[in-house]
């Protein structure tokens, strides 16, 4: 069961890194909302990209990185803690400032596309989602870094409690 929480844990973070990389190229390639077909173009593809691979992968990644801390063994370790709360993290800003973005300018350019919204009002949020992408890459990054090497986070516990050690005889 542990190595298949592993392997699904991994797989999802593959798929969360490679749609945010991805979602990154296609901010660079977006044209200006004034260019109004291929910006909706892309933005619906961002969407797709959002909704098929971000949000699965980033659901599987937290569910299979909260089932994995259940087990006693990681209870201590506190990398794995420091993974559970930039877990979390990833999870909210996944949603507030990726997915609800994306899916909203996509839902608005299609919208202006059909002349129900003023395209004046299109990409508004283009650098805070390109910002908040930046910083979840950063954030998963690290994720995998502690995954990786597995630092120890703890304090070390003395094996004799100071009340109980000799004191030094300075006297002579």
């Amino acid at each position: 069961m542990r190595r298949l929480l592993k392997f699904l844990h991994t797989m999802g973070a593959i798929g969360l890194m490679g749609a945010m990389a991805s979602l990154l190229v296609l901010f660079s390639l977006a044209p200006p909302p004034t260019s109004l077909a291929g910006y909706a173009l892309i933005r619906h593809a961002m969407a797709g990209i959002a909704n098929w691979i971000f949000l699965p992968s980033l659901a599987l990644t937290l569910l299979a990185g909260l089932l994995a801390i259940a087990n006693r063994a990681f209870h201590n370790a506190g990398w794995a803690w420091v993974k559970l709360a930039t877990g979390i993290v990833m999870f909210e800003w996944g949603f507030v400032g990726v997915q609800g973005p994306i899916e909203q300018e996509a839902r608005r350019s299609a919208d202006a596309l059909a002349g129900l919204v003023d395209p004046v009002t299109l990409g508004d949020a283009l650098d805070a989602e390109r910002n908040t992408l930046w910083v979840l890459l950063a954030v998963a990054t690290a994720n995998v870094v502690l995954g990786v090497w597995r630092p120890r986070l703890t304090r070390r516990v003395l094996a004799t409690p100071p009340a109980d050690r000799a004191a030094p005889d300075v006297l002579g």
